[in-house]
């Protein structure tokens, strides 16, 4: 294998180390940014959803409550009436999306089982609407369900977090793991660049100082002196081969004038 091919070889592998260090950092690197997404997209969009449902469910009551307060003799009027329609709305819509949302055990459950507490919810608030007398009695069976809705919508969340909380600790766990790797891997290619970085210098230094030697010495036995001051190998080769070559040239001129 000629020195140009042993450079080029030399030089591919260790391209080839750092492209392998680059492809290892980008898949770890990867894997963190999906298990990050992951926690994100199966989990938070159901704390939201259960964040606007107790919100809503809350807005609900209150516009429903304020109607026994006031004694309104037509039920829910007015601001009352629109607050309580928006919220109604609300939280409907954000039900749906839980519904479509489901990504831990018993949260199915759940949702189910706060689908009939909301509909009775509602059910007695709009009975309490239609019959126009907000007795104490409605107000109490409103309260009754308003909390039970709300427990449920507790318990989703909960379970929500405590998923966020667990993919949290595997995150963590799986990125130390990757640390781990990288280093192995990266300590290992550092040793293989260290191999290359300490081999070829090596390989090329030793077989010009061997050549530069052995022309130092075909020199010394022509008779040429060559000045030895430098510790430039490669300097003293060219210098000894351009010396070699002069006295070649006179060699051949004196051939050259004898045979005349």
């Amino acid at each position: 294998m000629s020195l140009r091919m042993k450079l080029t070889v030399g030089l591919g592998f260790l391209f080839v180390i750092i492209f392998a260090l680059f492809i290892f950092c980008s898949y770890d690197i990867h894997q963190l940014s999906n298990d990050a997404d992951r926690i994100l997209r199966d989990n938070y969009d159901s704390l939201v959803y259960c964040k606007n449902m107790l919100l809503a469910l809350d807005d609900m009551r209150t516009a429903a409550n304020r109607s026994f307060f006031t004694t309104n003799p037509n039920g829910l009027a007015g601001y009352d009436s629109q607050q309580f329609q928006n919220s109604k709305s609300s939280f409907e819509t954000n039900l749906s999306a839980e519904e479509n949302n489901i990504t831990e055990t018993h949260e199915r459950e759940y949702v189910k089982d706060l689908a009939p507490k909301y509909h009775l919810f509602l059910s007695l608030c709009q009975q309490m609407n239609k019959s126009g007398k907000a007795t104490s009695m409605y107000v109490d069976d409103i309260q009754l369900a308003y909390s039970s809705a709300q427990q449920t919508i507790v318990k989703i969340n909960d379970l929500n977090m405590q998923a966020i909380e667990r993919k949290n600790l595997t995150a963590k766990h799986n990125a130390n793991s990757m640390i781990t790797t990288l280093l192995v891997i990266g300590a290992l290619l550092v040793i293989l660049a260290f191999f290359y970085f300490w081999y070829f210098p090596f390989y090329i230094s030793h077989t010009v100082s061997y050549l530069s030697k052995k022309m130092k010495e075909l020199l010394k036995n022509a008779g040429i002196k060559i000045d030895t001051r430098t510790n430039d190998e490669a300097f003293i080769l060219l210098q000894s081969i351009d010396l070699l070559e002069s006295k070649l040239v006179k060699s051949k001129a004196k051939d050259s004038v004898k045979r005349r």
